[in-house]
């Protein structure tokens, strides 16, 4: 049986096996780096056995850096009719894809 694990990172909470690839927020480490996530919740398949943790658990769930690069480019239009008023700004946002080795 596999394990499913609740992690957080980037303010944002996701819920992972061992092997899921996700894109994260943009993290600090290199590619190819392994890095550990603070585990709060960590459950078998079946949904029987469960650990939560209050606030997290001790253990850590272990994944590595495959690729940092930035999303497509998205446009921001601010415009008011009949004032002559149009800002035109685009973004492009960050982001860490990684890979989950290991849940602790």
């Amino acid at each position: 049986m596999s394990k499913i694990a609740v992690i957080k990172t980037g303010g944002k909470q996701y819920k992972v096996k061992e092997g899921d690839v996700l894109k994260v927020e943009k993290l600090d480490e290199k590619t190819g780096e392994k890095i550990a996530f603070e585990t709060l919740l960590v459950a078998s398949s079946d949904g029987k056995d469960v650990n939560l943790g209050k606030p997290s658990l001790g253990e850590k769930t272990e994944a590595k850096i495959i690729e940092q690069a930035r999303d497509k480019k998205i446009s921001v239009i601010k415009y008011k009719n009949k004032t002559r008023y149009l800002r035109n700004k685009g973004h492009r946002q960050s982001y860490s894809k990684v890979e989950i080795l290991k849940i602790a």
